[in-house]
């Protein structure tokens, strides 16, 4: 009987064991718990990223680890897209399509943080010059996010129902990626999104703060390139020659009246002369000028206005110096992005309830420019948010020093990744739950 009742204990007892071993059922997280649970994975992400960037068109490895981690989670994944983009599908029954994108390229920016992850890479640009590279952009924050919410979701389906589409995106400093991963069938080889949901870090937005607006936020982006033809020779014989020297100067000043005489004023817009080159030397009339121009506008009817006016006072400046017509090269980058107006106010709720509405900030229009624009103008409703991403204290003390955060593209520029993280996988989530609740 003693053996019994003791082989009994110890079968129970080892049942207890075995059972207590298993995957325990519980109830689902909230977006916020759960970030705040994984702030140690979260962060060791972020930092790997940060301290291994990767330029447009390079981000091989950057997109390997990408990819890596989503499939982690149960996330199936597909390389090489567009190039290095991922494309990561997650589904959970019927319902909605949301896609969720982060960017992944750096910057050719050499850091001066002083961070004890601080890049150090070095590699050589397009031209063969070495250069620093550096997340000074926020892309790595993105993709982070991006796989805290993939894991997220991945890990709460009795939240939710519909795909998830989560997208890492290359080559968006160069205007290009979105375009590329289009063109390569983002909407055709995968399910087409309902929505598409991207953020951005702030520099001047304090952690736990949210931006956003309704309609236009960022520039239609557009390059130009003119060159102006003469007839060279003597320095000291002008009237033999036709300068292109003189015909530059007068365009740049020509140029100057089409934004304040012929756009309505309502309607803001950019022309700047970025780079002027001419000449080899003091005493020599050259036979060309080359101007680039960057051309920045909100609406597709001012933005052709202003491409077509600039060809009209290139070959009017020709003309009236005699010379041969100017060559004009426009190069239409990135597209304005619109946020879609039904989106934002379905959105706007979710963001009170996660940060209150004394935190969510209008943003001001921003004449940079975005190529998550490119999926709003391929059709799908799109929304982007700008995520704050630098403590109080630190704004509170630039402020007090008399100098701005420094912008993105700084050298010195990094978030308070802790709190950025939480709050950009928590709203990133919600979101999804928002769009795609049962």
């Amino acid at each position: 009987m003693y053996l019994t009742n003791k082989t009994n204990y110890l079968l129970f007892r080892i049942l207890i064991v075995w059972t207590a071993a298993l995957p325990v059922t519980q109830a689902a997280e909230e977006p916020r718990e759960w970030a705040a649970t994984h702030s140690d994975e979260l962060l060791a992400f972020y930092q790997e990223f940060h301290a291994q960037p990767e330029l447009s068109f390079r981000e091989v490895n950057t997109a390997g680890r990408l990819a890596a981690a989503l499939q982690d989670c149960g996330v199936e994944v597909t390389r090489g897209v567009g190039g290095h983009g991922i494309v990561g599908i997650l589904e959970n029954g019927a319902g909605p399509v949301v896609m969720l994108r982060a960017d992944t390229d750096a910057l050719p920016v050499a850091e001066q943080t002083g961070l004890p992850y601080a890049s150090k890479v070095q590699t050589l640009n397009e031209g063969g010059a070495e250069v620093g590279v550096m997340h000074a952009c926020g892309h790595d924050v993105h993709m982070t996010n991006l796989i805290g919410a993939g894991c997220y979701l991945a890990a709460n389906k009795p939240l939710w129902k519909g795909t998830v589409m989560l997208v890492g995106q290359p080559a968006e400093e160069r205007g290009a990626g979105a375009r590329a991963m289009l063109d390569d069938g983002l909407f055709e080889r995968f399910p087409r999104p309902d929505f598409a949901v991207g953020l951005h870090v702030s520099p001047v937005l304090a952690t736990g703060k949210i931006g956003f607006r309704p309609g236009y936020v960022m520039a239609n982006v557009d390059s130009v390139d003119i060159t102006l033809y003469g007839k060279g020779g003597h320095g000291a014989y002008p009237h033999t020659t036709i300068d292109p020297v003189v015909q530059a100067a007068q365009l740049v000043l020509a140029l100057q009246t089409i934004v304040s005489r012929e756009i309505n004023p309502i309607d803001p817009a950019v022309i700047t002369v970025g780079s002027i080159h001419s000449g080899t030397k003091n005493n020599i009339i050259g036979d060309t000028a080359k101007l680039q121009l960057t051309v920045r506008s909100f609406s597709a009817e001012v933005r052709q206005q202003l491409l077509a006016a600039i060809t009209r006072k290139a070959q009017a400046v020709a003309m009236g110096a005699g010379a041969q017509e100017p060559l004009v090269t426009i190069d239409e980058g990135t597209p304005s992005l619109f946020n879609d107006p039904a989106l934002a106010a379905r959105l706007r709720p979710v963001f009170e309830r996660l940060v209150g509405a004394g935190n969510i900030d209008l943003s001001k229009l921003s004449m940079g420019g975005e190529d998550f624009s490119r999926y709003g103008q391929a059709g799908v409703p799109i929304l982007m948010y700008w995520l704050g991403a630098v403590s109080q204290d630190r704004l509170d003390a630039y402020a007090a020093a008399g100098e701005p955060p420094p912008s993105l593209h700084s050298p010195l520029f990094y978030p308070d990744a802790e709190a950025t993280l939480i709050m950009g996988v928590t709203t990133l989530s919600s979101i999804a739950l928002e769009l795609l609740k049962p």
